[in-house]
């Protein structure tokens, strides 16, 4: 399954075919396609590495007040 964002071109709107979907399915610039459109929900999330999460959390615990004081602003 391919997910692509619509994007708005001049007055129309276009959908992206990624270059790995396009070697997967074969293909190529001019063929004509079908697909039936259907809105999915996507959720991002975000991974440190364990090192990085690490030094965040040293950060936070040394910051909590003054960050808690930005939050409240």
């Amino acid at each position: 399954m391919i997910h692509a964002k619509i994007r708005e071109q001049g007055n129309s709107y276009v959908v992206t075919i990624p270059r790995e979907a396009m070697e997967k399915y074969q293909l190529h610039k001019g063929d004509t396609v079908s697909f039936t459109p259907q809105k999915v929900e996507t959720e991002t999330t975000y991974v440190l590495s364990p090192e990085l999460q690490k030094i965040a959390d040293a950060v936070f615990d040394d910051s909590r007040e003054a960050l808690e004081y930005l939050a409240e602003r």
